[in-house]
Parts: C-alpha cells; sequence; structure tokens
C-alpha cells in the first residue's frame, strides 16, 4: 500500500500528515513544532563571490530575518493572491518570480523538511482549499486559483494532488472521536478564509469510506485571522505612523497623508511589497513635508528595515492576550518605532464587529441553503487559530445553545484529516 499524506497549505501556517494504514496519523516535525510558518526569506550569500540569491522558508527563514545584518526580503501570506489576477510576478533582488514560483520554492522546502522524517513523500499528495479563496468573486476565481496551486505543487514535484474542502478535512479527523451518528458543523478558521462545511458523520467503527455522500453543504468568508489582525493595526498602530496626519505640499496647500499607505501596512502579504524606489522616495518626500514628521519618521523606519514581521508578532501576541484577558498591553519598540498602549477586549470586539456579522451571516446562509436549523446541529467542532477568539465563539454558543461546542488541535487537524482522506484514495 502507498504512503497516504496529506497537506494543509495555510495563509499563515502549514502542516504535513501521515497517515498509516490503521488509520493513526503521525504529524511531520519542523524545528520545535507541527506547523510550518509560510514564509520566504530572500537575501544575497555573502558566502558567494558571485552575490547569488539565498532563500529559506519557515522557521529558517524566520531565524535568517531576524538575525540578518543587512536587508533582505521577507515574503508571507502567498496564499492570499492566488485568486487576484493582478500579481503575476514580483521583483526580488533583481531577479523575477511569478507567484507559483514563490508557493513552489515554499512547499519544496517544507517537502525537504518533511523527508527527513518520513523519507520519500512522493509524487500524491491530497492538499486542503478554502470553499472560496480570498479575493474570488465567483466560481471562475476559485477555479483560477485552484489552477494556480496545483502549479506550484508541481514545481514541489507532487504530478498528482487532490484537492479537498478544508473544513470537510477537519470533518475526517472530528470523525475519528465519535462513537455514534452527528450532524456537524465544521468551523475552520485560517489565516484568510473561514469557512464551513454541514456533514452527517457517522460513528468511527462505520467510516472507512469517503464522505462525499454525507457532505450536505459548505460556504466560506473571506474573513479570519489576518482581517483581525488588520483592524488591529489600522486603530490601534496607523494612527501613531501617519494615519489621519497631514503634509504641505510644495504649493503650500495642506493635504492628508495618503491612505493607501496604510492599507498596505494593515495587509501582512502587502507589506514587503511597500519597499519598492518609488514608493520610498514617496515617503521620503512625506516625511520632509509632514506636519508630525516623527509618525513619518517612524513609518518609514518599519518599512525600510523590515519590521513588518517583528510587528505582526506583537500584534498577533495581543490579540491572543486578549481571548484570556479583559485587556492587555501592546508593546511595540524598534528603530524609531515605540508603541505602548493599553488595548481592551470591547475596543477589539468594537472593531471587528462588522467582520464578525459576516462570519455569522455565512454560517445563516449555510444552514438556509441545506434547509437545516441551528436546532438540528448536535456538534459544531471548531479549529484554527481564530475559533480562540471570544467574539467568533459567542456566535456559535449563542446560535447552537443546544449542541456541544468542541475544539483540539486547532492547527493540525486540517492536515490529519487530509491525510486520512488521502488513505480511503489509496485503498
Amino acid at each position: 500500500m502507498s504512503r497516504a499524506f496529506g497537506l494543509d497549505f495555510g495563509t499563515t501556517n502549514s502542516a504535513l500528515a501521515l497517515a498509516n494504514p490503521d488509520r493513526t496519523v503521525t504529524l511531520a516535525q519542523f524545528g520545535a513544532g507541527s506547523t510550518f510558518r509560510s514564509i520566504l526569506y530572500f537575501d544575497e550569500d555573502e558566502n558567494s563571490r558571485a552575490n547569488r540569491i539565498r532563500v529559506v522558508a519557515g522557521p529558517d527563514a524566520i531565524q535568517n530575518y531576524l538575525n540578518a545584518k543587512s536587508p533582505g526580503r521577507l515574503i508571507q501570506s502567498t496564499k492570499s493572491y492566488l485568486a487576484s489576477r493582478l500579481f503575476q510576478q514580483t521583483q526580488i533582488l533583481g531577479e523575477t518570480y511569478s507567484l507559483e514560483d514563490l508557493i513552489g520554492v515554499l512547499l519544496r522546502y517544507l517537502r525537504k523538511s518533511a523527508e527527513a522524517q518520513f523519507g520519500d513523500l512522493g509524487t500524491t499528495i491530497v492538499v486542503g482549499r478554502p470553499v472560496h479563496f480570498s479575493g474570488t468573486r465567483d466560481e471562475t476565481d476559485d477555479q483560477f486559483a485552484i489552477a494556480r496551486l496545483r502549479a506550484a505543487f508541481v514545481k514541489a514535484g507532487f504530478d498528482n494532488v487532490h484537492f479537498l474542502p478544508e473544513p470537510v478535512a477537519a470533518a475526517y479527523k472530528y470523525q475519528q472521536r465519535l462513537d455514534h451518528d452527528e450532524l456537524v458543523l465544521i468551523a475552520d478558521f485560517g489565516g484568510g478564509t473561514s469557512d464551513f462545511s454541514l456533514v452527517h458523520l457517522k460513528s468511527q467503527q462505520a467510516a472507512r469510506n469517503s464522505l462525499d455522500n454525507q457532505v450536505i453543504g459548505n460556504d466560506g468568508v473571506g474573513i479570519a485571522g489576518d482581517t483581525f489582525d488588520s483592524k488591529l493595526v489600522r486603530n490601534l498602530v496607523a494612527p501613531l505612523l501617519g494615519l489621519g496626519s497631514q503634509y504641505k505640499n510644495e504649493f503650500g496647500k495642506v493635504l492628508p497623508v495618503p491612505n493607501w499607505l496604510y492599507e498596505h501596512l494593515e495587509r501582512w502579504h502587502y507589506l514587503s511589497f511597500l519597499k519598492t524606489r518609488k514608493n520610498m522616495e514617496l515617503l521620503r518626500q512625506l516625511q520632509f513635508q509632514a506636519l508630525e514628521k516623527p509618525k513619518l519618521d517612524a513609518l518609514i523606519d518599519l518599512v525600510d528595515h523590515d519590521l513588518g514581521y517583528r510587528l505582526y508578532r506583537a500584534i498577533e501576541a495581543a490579540k491572543c492576550a486578549l481571548s484570556e484577558a479583559a485587556a492587555t498591553r501592546f508593546s511595540f519598540t524598534e528603530a524609531a518605532v515605540d508603541i505602548e498602549q493599553k488595548l481592551e477586549r470591547s475596543a477589539f470586539e468594537n472593531w471587528i464587529e462588522p467582520e464578525i456579522g459576516q462570519i455569522r451571516n455565512c454560517v445563516d446562509r449555510l444552514l438556509d441553503h441545506c434547509h437545516v436549523t441551528s436546532a438540528d446541529v448536535d456538534a459544531v467542532f471548531m479549529t484554527g487559530g481564530s475559533s480562540f477568539v471570544p467574539a467568533v465563539k459567542s456566535i456559535f454558543e449563542a446560535k447552537f445553545a443546544n449542541a456541544r461546542i468542541r475544539a483540539g488541535q486547532e492547527f493540525t487537524s486540517v492536515a490529519e484529516g487530509l491525510a486520512i482522506h488521502a488513505l480511503t484514495l489509496s485503498n
């Protein structure tokens, strides 16, 4: 029997799992954990006389970025670009890379790391996909994203790729614990999308085949962890970096600092592309003309010193702290950026209320489409990082008051479910 592998390629984190013939699952280990940061770092190889580009991914990318003595280029959230026809290629240290190239590099690096544990992964793999990719408008956009993702996997040596919706994959994992049949709502919260599936799950003893005939419906929305992060950046950080401030142009007219700069700041996958020669020239011109110069000084240092990932870590830490406490301190001190602010959960929940409403509406839409009431649902299984956010939890606790709300293995359940599905395909 060929070995069965599942790979959850995520906006923020990725995970890979091997399903054994007895349906137990082994997760690949990457350094100290079972998740692989979906990050690339490019710099010039100091040991090469030809100044060749060196690229590393995952934990090595983070370490090289944090230890860098000279600026390189950090690329993250590549999955968020898959449906965009505007992103075809980019220049990195003088070399041109397509999006498929970038994701292919990341996948090859992940593959090499996993093969140190499992040996050759082969050419067949089951891969998770969101119900709707971030930024899609219709099924054509989703298929466009799938085609690009498939091409990237081919670049990593996987010629036979099967795609499975991520919440359905999580259902395979959840099913492993069942000793009775249930109607389950699977809620998978990633970095870029929130995805939902209604599934009639049979007990583990009866579950040996595909769930194809047991999935009642799927739906999703392009809102998740990155969106919540962007709200923190816009309301907590960006005003201290010049959002809402003004500058005086060469004709003496007072104008607002362009808002689009801060839209890039809010989106981790855009921030690395803010550091172009044209944009840096604009920032320095604005700095010279700014009425609140220290704020633009801080913004320039953030971009020029590639501090986006450090800011991301600080934002993520504050968001996680608010899952446990009603208030926390947000601290970020790097270069000319010095922010120390009290942050209350109530303020955060007010900032994300429109997005919470969209998630709630997506769940309602799925139930209506499937002709299912909330009272019909036996259990809700929540997975993914944003499942910890109290405002997200409250959606399901309020709507499914009679159902069991369950969680577990929030960052790896999709990968494990994908591997279990791969096992059913190989039988």
